[in-house]
């Protein structure tokens, strides 16, 4: 048995330039939130993907958090959310005291239905705020979804985590809409250990994310608090290794695409094997290779397969309309997600893996068959 292969782990720059800031940080004593990278980081961060705006947070959570509260999310309010899609992008409406309400996936782009959008507009006309993901790097289609959006006068939350790097159409995801989240946890395709960043053109909206982030402290000589606050900043030390993996980020995406690639090349062709849509208007990061099986050979054989040999493989998210917890809450849609999460695979995608450990992965997927 060789030695783990990851789904999706940690990548430090080669040249060492997440030390570099982090030394820095370290060198004049800033190592606690607030510091020199959380503000170029900021910077940085938004100027890469084209956004006026950035607020450098604890997670990806806190940002869409932050994002429903810079809306004005509130009880019994109606989020749309996507049901194929991490707990993570769902949760934060529960702590608004809002109402999600789950709609389906299509299966061009195995994001959000834009068919089944507008069927929950008509059922749900007074939705406060939609939250759209852009799963495992894959673009939703932003063309659509912000028309209907749009006519219905409704704030657009930009889940994403998962695809930063990636285009729609020559545009940086996470610019669509009116906040965009990126996440920075251990798994994803630049790291800071742990945080996440919301960007948005509105100058205003973002300050008063900071604000409330830093515990909603008002300025005066003692600790005044007009407002509820949250500890959702990131620290500058998180902020440095950040700076440094941004320099990284081209490269990674790169390697992602040749992963992805390789897997569809040498899997391809198996009876019953299909990979996630590859669209000519996607650039997608290609952060988890995924792939959907329609033979005999079912997920979990791969899963198992794999996991013998000492490599890690995952079922595609478990749509939130099936989970415990979210299943008394509205769905809309025809079950394309429930049929993605039952026939599909996230197969090992870390970016250090060399091309011998990806024929590893192959042969032990071929030899199923």
């Amino acid at each position: 048995m060789g030695d783990k292969l990851f789904l999706s782990s940690p990548h430090m720059s080669d040249e060492g330039y997440e030390k570099e800031y982090v030394n820095e940080a370290f060198d004049t004593n800033w190592i606690a939130p607030l510091g020199k990278n959380v503000n170029e980081f900021e910077k940085e961060l938004a100027e890469k993907v084209g956004s006026k705006h950035a607020a450098a947070l604890s997670s990806g959570t806190a940002a869409i958090h932050l994002a429903l509260k810079a809306i004005g999310v509130g009880e019994g309010d109606v989020v749309f959310c996507p049901t194929l899609t991490f707990s993570a992008t769902v949760n934060p409406i529960i702590y608004q005291n809002a109402t999600p309400v789950f709609i389906d996936s299509d299966e061009e782009t195995w994001n959000m239905s834009s068919k089944a959008l507008e069927k929950a507009f008509e059922k749900h006309p007074s939705v406060k705020a939609v939250i759209v993901v852009h799963l495992y790097g894959l673009s939703a289609n932003m063309d659509s979804i912000m028309e209907i959006c749009r006519r219905y006068d409704v704030k657009v939350i930009e889940d994403a985590a998962e695809s930063l790097g990636g285009y729609y159409k020559g545009k940086h995801t996470g610019t669509f809409g009116d906040y965009g989240v990126f996440s920075f946890n251990g798994n994803k395709i630049i790291t800071t250990s742990g945080g996440g960043m919301l960007v948005s053109d509105n100058e205003e909206r973002i300050s008063k994310t900071r604000f409330w982030a830093t515990q909603s402290r008002d300025q005066a000589r003692h600790y005044e608090h007009s407002e509820l606050g949250y500890n959702y900043r990131m620290s500058n030390v998180s902020a440095g290794i950040g700076r440094g993996q941004l320099k990284v980020l081209e490269e990674r995406v790169a390697r992602k695409k040749y992963i992805f690639d390789y897997y569809k090349r040498e899997l391809g062709s198996l009876e019953g094997v299909s990979f996630m849509p590859d669209n000519d208007w996607d650039e997608p990061n290609y952060w988890l290779s995924s792939m959907t099986l329609s033979g005999k050979v079912r997920p979990i054989e791969v899963m198992e397969g794999l996991e013998k040999e000492n490599i890690e493989a995952r079922p595609i998210w478990k749509p939130m309309h099936l989970q415990p917890y979210f299943e008394k809450y509205d769905f809309v849609g025809t079950g394309v997600a429930a049929t993605l999460f039952e026939n599909g695979v996230c197969l090992p995608s870390d970016t250090k893996m060399s091309d011998e450990d990806l024929a590893r992965v192959v042969k032990t997927i071929k030899e199923l068959w």
